[in-house]
């Protein structure tokens, strides 16, 4: 009887990494599934829960059947001329293989034949048997266990002591139910069962029986004291941390890769309030809440301002009646590290930030580029050329001074210890230092974005912050594209991608009056002579990552085909460039002239003849050419106009006018006539068109 039951699969181990282990759960299930659909023990549909703790990765799957149904099976033997005699008898070649196949000579007459003439064959049909639910998960649960995305495998020996597996951690038990029946599987020198372990020291029982596969969760809970799903229990986090937070009228920290790990590390999550001395309140935030984070878990508490305050969530992995032992032995723990970032805030104030900048000469940068003292000197070079281009002399003086004292940090105590902190640091020794507040932001701001999504620099005390962040990144591209340190598909060790973004992102988005072309050659040129000169690849480079922003952005991709097609030096129009291509497509005029200005630009390729001459009117001898001649004269100077205003939006409308003379025009009119001066002014009729409709963008680009 095929029957079909829910299906449980647990692998129990030691502790797991935590950050590794959302997505450990997720492949565990992701591929154990898979595998069974595969085989057809589980429907494609077939309804999937993943479980993973710090001590066990788990599969919940549903309805899957005890067999797979049997599969009818056509065989390609050999071609017929092969295979028979000429009296129809088989050959020992058919013989042979049917032999290989398990079968004998009564079955020659059963076999069918496919195809004609010399692509005529023999085939055999037969039924395979479906695989039982032993085997198919054995196969399952064995993929699963080989594909985890492992981030550092360990090798441990058997309980024979002579065999020796790699897996991320040891495995201490299986378990593998079919509703309530154990399947006979294994892996890892284990068997499956039906046992497992609770919470390290608070299970109700030393092991928990599994009843059936659907009981697994509730028990574990219940007898275990182990919330088993990981989304379960990062919602209990949450649930505890808001809680908690609103008693004392704040806020935790919003940190998904700090709660991801948090969650890692727990079976069943109680969260508890705890406080610090507020004198350390005096140090930036940031070292104390990256503190708090990286080194302890914890969870800062902010108040409606988004100032940290001295209360800290802990989120423990026990329930104590008292909990005041465990509140205290994490206050005693966070102490001497608040206190060590106030000694390296205390001790890195007591030098500027001028006087490290010369040590920079002896970090090393890159093997090929330098040292830090030397990029300092190259991004000063760049920020000046963009400050000019801003803000003329004023800002190319505030720039080269924020990108003189931007890398100064590297060389502070606290950002050796947080190199997370490098900028944040900078900015915060700046004023220190007496720096006005545009320099301070712009070391603060000079990394940004650094990652998708990121805040740009902020403009709220000038632009320097923008232009040493522009600066930086030109400057880290020239730089590695000329040495050939170029992403390759997955790879990309330098974040040069992220860097290009970054560019992209502050040219559109501030609205940068500044040609993208002219600021590569200056990255360029602030290297010495003898870095090689990359900057076709560099634009390459950022074309591509501007053509995937844009649609990330929602653009279809004709629309951000048909603008980037124009390769427009300032990139700071584009947005509203979008918006009138868009415009322009909702137009009922729109496909014709999209599609008629493909024709054209054909035309105009194609022709032996140059195009660029002024038209003759005295030659236009065809009413619909001289049409089209007026219809131009009428709507270009309006689309030009509007174009000159930046309002593309009524340049590409104002063309909507031209699809009838158009169509008349391409009805009625021979462009390649016999007469070399009609056939030239036509040319030339259809080049004025072309230059009328594309100084947006593209519009052929446009046509489907």
């Amino acid at each position: 009887m095929n029957d079909k039951k829910n299906l449980l699969v647990e692998l129990f181990v030691e502790e797991l990494p935590p950050k590794a282990l959302k997505k450990l759960g997720e492949a565990f299930a992701a591929v154990l599934a898979d595998g069974l659909r595969a085989q057809q023990l589980a429907a494609a549909d077939a309804a999937v829960t993943a479980y993973a703790s710090p001590r066990r990765q788990a599969v919940h799957v549903a309805g899957v059947a005890s067999k797979a149904p049997d599969q009818a099976v056509s065989t390609k033997l050999m071609p017929v001329a092969v295979a028979l005699a000429a009296d129809g008898s088989a050959s020992p070649a058919l013989l042979k293989k049917l032999a290989a196949l398990g079968h004998g000579a009564e079955v020659v007459a059963q076999l069918k034949r496919q195809g004609e003439g010399k692509n005529e064959a023999l085939y055999l049909d037969s039924v395979q048997p479906g695989a039982t639910l032993a085997e198919g998960l054995q196969k399952a649960l064995a993929d699963a266990v080989a594909k985890l995305p492992i981030p550092k495998v360990m090798k441990y020996q058997l309980a024979d002591g002579w065999t020796s597996v790699d897996f991320v951690r040891p495995a201490h038990g299986l378990i593998a139910l079919h509703g309530a029946d154990i399947v006979p599987v294994g892996v890892l020198g284990l068997q499956a069962g039906r046992t497992t372990h609770g919470h390290r020291f608070e299970a109700a029982t030393p092991t928990v029986e599994i009843r059936d596969a659907d009981s697994y969760a509730a028990q574990l809970r219940e007898e275990g004291a182990v919330i088993a799903s990981f989304a379960e229990r990062r919602a209990e986090i949450v649930r505890q941390l808001n809680e908690a937070a609103a008693k004392e009228g704040l806020k935790p920290i919003d940190d998904d890769a700090l709660l991801d790990e948090v969650t890692a590390l727990v079976e069943r999550p109680n969260v508890l309030l705890a406080r610090f001395e507020p004198e350390f309140l005096a140090v930036p935030q940031e070292c104390l809440i990256l503190t708090m984070k990286a080194n302890q878990k914890y969870f800062p508490l902010l108040d409606g301002q988004g100032r940290l305050t001295e209360r800290f969530l802990v989120v423990s992995n026990i329930r104590p009646a008292d909990a005041s032992r465990v509140v205290g032995g994490n206050e005693r723990v966070v102490r001497p590290r608040l206190a060590d970032a106030k000694f390296f805030f205390d001790q890195d104030r007591k030098k500027t930030l001028e006087s490290r900048i010369p040590a920079l000469a002896k970090v090393v940068y890159h093997g090929k580029l330098g040292s830090q003292g030397e990029r300092v000197e190259r991004v000063r070079t760049i920020a000046r050329h963009i400050g000019e281009q801003l803000g003329g002399a004023e800002l190319a003086a505030l720039a080269d001074r924020a990108a003189l004292l931007a890398k100064a940090d590297l060389l502070t105590d606290m950002v050796g210890e947080f190199p997370e902190l490098q900028g944040v640091m900078g900015g915060y020794y700046a004023r220190h230092d007496g720096e006005t507040e545009a320099v301070a932001l712009a070391v603060e701001d000079q990394y940004r974005p650094r990652f998708a999504g990121d805040a740009l620099p902020r403009t709220d005390a000038g632009l320097a912050g923008i232009t040493v962040a522009l600066a930086d990144k030109l400057e880290t591209l020239a730089g590695l594209f000329g040495i050939g340190q170029l992403p390759t598909g997955d790879k990309d060790p330098f974040a040069l991608r992220r860097h290009a973004l970054g560019v992209i992102r502050m040219l559109v988005e501030k609205a940068l009056p500044l040609s993208v072309p002219a600021l590569v050659s200056a990255a360029f040129a602030a290297f010495p002579a003898g870095h090689g000169q990359a900057q076709a690849e560099v634009l390459r480079f950022l074309d591509e990552r501007l053509i995937g922003w844009l649609r990330e952005q929602g653009y279809s991709a004709h629309e951000v085909d048909a603008v980037v097609a124009l390769r427009a030096e300032r990139w700071a129009e584009l947005p509203q460039r979008l918006a009138a291509v868009r415009a322009f497509a909702a137009l009922p005029e729109a496909p014709a002239l999209a599609a008629a200005n493909k024709r054209v630009g054909n035309i105009l390729k194609k022709s032996d003849e140059a195009a660029g001459g002024a038209v003759e009117p005295a030659r236009l001898v065809e009413p619909a050419e001289a049409a089209l001649f007026d219809a131009l004269g009428r709507v270009a100077p309006q689309a030009d106009e509007a174009f000159a205003r930046a309002d593309y939006t009524a340049s590409l409308q104002a063309l909507a006018a031209l699809k009838a003379p158009v169509d008349a025009f391409f009805d009625a009119v021979m462009v390649n006539a016999e007469d070399p001066a009609l056939r030239r002014n036509r040319l030339a009729l259809l080049a004025t068109l072309h230059a009328a409709m594309n100084r947006v963008a593209d519009l052929s680009r446009l046509a489907t």
